[in-house]
């Protein structure tokens, strides 16, 4: 008999419920097509069911015809992005998350104090490049640790530091560790810009891991917060897979284990985590249970224009 013990939180947070909530009403109110610029939020699921019910996914504005209307991810995106917008003349809805967009006006706070910004997160990533491009002034991307003692700032007695939302709670100490003792000048919020879904999820993964033998996340592969779940399964030694939904797994995984513990990154439906479960059944009898946790009860509220939706 495999012992299955689902992490608590898991899955959605609210930033993703919401995003997805504003296609679905924008769908309702405004009939479809509607355009989103890049992915609603990383899960191939979610994008490909909103894509059925007639939302159009396009990489850039320039793809969105003369008047539609348009909702930006919960990324966030650059100024330059919103200037192609207004000069279009394309109705926008933004559904960047709350708390990205409380790192947007941190990092425009510290430039207006005439300060070079350290943006710590992954090079490449949507909400990274959104929030470089929201700020007027320097920004240097820092990745790790190693990335710090390279770092050449102009005005090294000027510097602030910000995050990406969904980065390892661990890692993101270290490097902001790291700046503080060669920057002793340089000033942030330690990591309360890591979202508190991210923090949430990531404890409760290391409280699972002490106990089961395997670790199974349901998320995309380029969803950044599934990404770190996944570390931190293979930092604590145990085997630990990241999969798309129940036809990623392998019986080879679960040879000799007694338990697998199951998580899912903020992005991933919990309709595909009970997919995985019934998946694992496949192999052979199973009792499940859920590890107690953090109840999560954020909510957050709707643009103006979707909220009699």
């Amino acid at each position: 008999m495999l012992r299955v013990v689902l992490a608590q939180p898991r899955g959605f947070c609210a930033g993703v419920e919401r995003a997805i909530e504003i296609v679905e009403r924008a769908l309702k109110k405004y009939g479809p097509p509607i355009y989103v610029r890049h992915e609603i939020v990383h899960n191939r699921h979610v994008v490909e069911d909103l894509r059925r019910r007639g939302a159009v996914f396009v990489d850039e504005l320039d793809q969105v015809p003369p008047g539609a209307m348009t909702v930006f991810s919960a990324h966030g995106v650059a100024r330059k992005v919103e200037a192609v917008a207004r000069d279009r003349g394309l109705p926008v809805i933004d559904a960047t998350c709350p708390l990205v967009a409380k790192v947007h006006n941190e990092g425009r706070r510290y430039a207006g104090q005439g300060r070079e910004i350290v943006l710590i997160g992954h090079a490449g990533h949507a909400e990274v490049e959104g929030t470089i491009g929201q700020i007027d002034g320097t920004v240097h991307l820092v990745q790790t640790v190693a990335d710090v003692a390279t770092l050449a700032p102009g005005t090294p007695d000027r510097l602030a530091y910000i995050t990406q939302t969904t980065l390892s709670v661990d890692d993101t100490r270290h490097i902001i560790a790291a700046l503080k003792a060669r920057f002793p000048a340089i000033v942030g919020p330690d990591v309360r810009d890591i979202c508190y879904a991210t923090q949430n999820r990531q404890q409760a993964v290391r409280d699972l891991l002490a106990q089961v033998d395997v670790l199974l996340v349901v998320g995309s592969r380029n969803s950044s917060n599934s990404n770190r779940l996944r570390e931190i399964g293979a930092e604590l030694g145990k085997p630990a897979y990241l999969i798309d939904d129940a036809s990623g797994l392998e019986p080879g995984w679960f040879q000799g284990a007694a338990s697998v513990g199951i998580t899912a990154g903020a992005s991933a439906p919990e309709l595909l985590v009970q997919g995985v479960v019934d998946g694992l059944r496949r192999f052979g009898p199973i009792v499940v249970a859920t590890l107690d946790g953090v109840a999560e009860d954020v909510r957050f509220r709707f643009p103006a224009e979707l909220a009699d939706a």
